[in-house]
This record gives structure tokens, sequence and C-alpha cells, in this order.
């Protein structure tokens, strides 16, 4: 049991750590299209990295994740001299930041998930965190960017996050082991954002009274 419980926690760590690279790498692209300074790059990219997460460990009555390690902020900083160094090939991916917000949202909604799942809560509870963890770091940086948040467009976001985690429930709940249904869920994840974008796929929009 405590082997187990410690390989949870080595795979959970693993994906909070690339979740957070990934993300920060997404908020800093998004500032350095506004052309925000190196501060304010930073400051946004970190938003991105632990808001979601900050938000669901308040909820759970934990302490912040980002608060027991400096990991974190060194992660976001590496992020930040990442895209320092290579903005030229970066500007040249168009859809550079989709990717790194795609990885991110599926990271880190697993992450939630487990985390949630650990402390005890129902799984229905910790589809709605993994969904916080993912998605809220990003309304946050879009306030910032004095924009319309991604997860209320029609664009298919949020949505991937809970279709993910309901994927991760039922392998759980078919006994699979951690690993195995963080990988599938994470893949999962991906494929619904890649596939919405190449066909753009959406959810309808609601029409006002005007209308």
């Amino acid at each position: 049991m405590n082997y187990d419980q410690e390989f949870v926690g080595t795979v959970i760590q693993i994906i909070e750590f690339l979740g957070t690279f990934a993300f920060a790498i997404s908020g800093i692209r998004h500032a350095a299209a506004h052309h925000f300074d190196w501060f304010g790059g930073f400051v946004c990219g970190v938003t991105v990295a632990i808001g979601g997460g900050t938000i669901r460990d308040v909820m759970l009555g934990v302490t912040p994740f980002w608060m027991t390690s400096p990991f974190y902020m060194v992660c976001t900083a590496l992020a930040q001299v990442f895209v320092i160094v290579f903005a030229r090939s970066l500007k040249r991916l168009d859809n550079a930041w989709f990717v790194f917000d795609t990885l991110g949202l599926a990271l880190f909604t697993i992450a939630g998930m487990q985390k949630t799942i650990d402390c005890g809560h129902p799984l229905w509870v910790a589809i709605l965190m993994g969904c916080i963890t993912g998605s809220a770091g990003g309304v946050i940086r879009d306030i910032f960017l004095n924009r319309t948040a991604l997860i209320f467009k029609k664009e298919i976001y949020a949505m991937a996050s809970i279709a993910g985690g309901l994927v991760y429930w039922l392998m759980l709940m078919a006994s699979f082991n951690v690993g195995v249904a963080a990988t599938v869920t994470f893949f999962f994840i991906c494929l619904i954002r890649f596939l919405a974008m190449k066909y753009h796929i959406s959810l309808p929009t609601l029409r006002g009274e005007e209308e």
C-alpha cells in the first residue's frame, strides 16, 4: 500500500512539473503577443501555471502546491528563458501556443483529479476539480490580457477536460493503475483538442434576445 501511494505521488508530481512548464510557456507566449515586458511575461506565465491548482487546493483545504517547493517558480523562469531564446522559432509556429496550452490542460486535469481523490472526495468532485485545475489559470490570464476567457467561447476547452476526467474515472473504476489511466487520459484530452481544432468542432453559442 505504501509503495502504491509513493508511486502515485511520484506520477502526480511529474505531471504537475510538466504541466507547469507547458502552461507557463503558453502564458508567456500570450504575454509576448501583447508585447508585455519580461516581468509581465513571468507574471502571466506563473498565473496560468499555478492559478488553477491554487484555486483547487484552497477549495480542498490544503496548502497550495507551489508553496511547498520553489521548483514551480523555477520551472516558470525556465519556461520564460525558453520562450526568449527560441522566440523566432516559436513565432514561426503559429499553433505553438495551442500545443502547449493543450498539453498543460491535459496534464493538470489529471493532477487535479488525482489530488482530489487522494483527499478522499468522490470522483464526480474530482472531475470538477480537474477541470478547475486545467482551466482556471487560463481564465485569470485572459483577465490580465483584457479579453474574453477562452473557456467561455465556443472552442472545445473545458469540455475536453471534463471528457478526459470521465475517462480517468472509468479507468480507475475498471481497476487500471494510475500510470495507465493518466497516460490514456492525457492522449484522450489532447486528441479531442486537436480534432476540434482541425475540424472546427465547437459547442453551439447562445443567442441574445436581439437576435
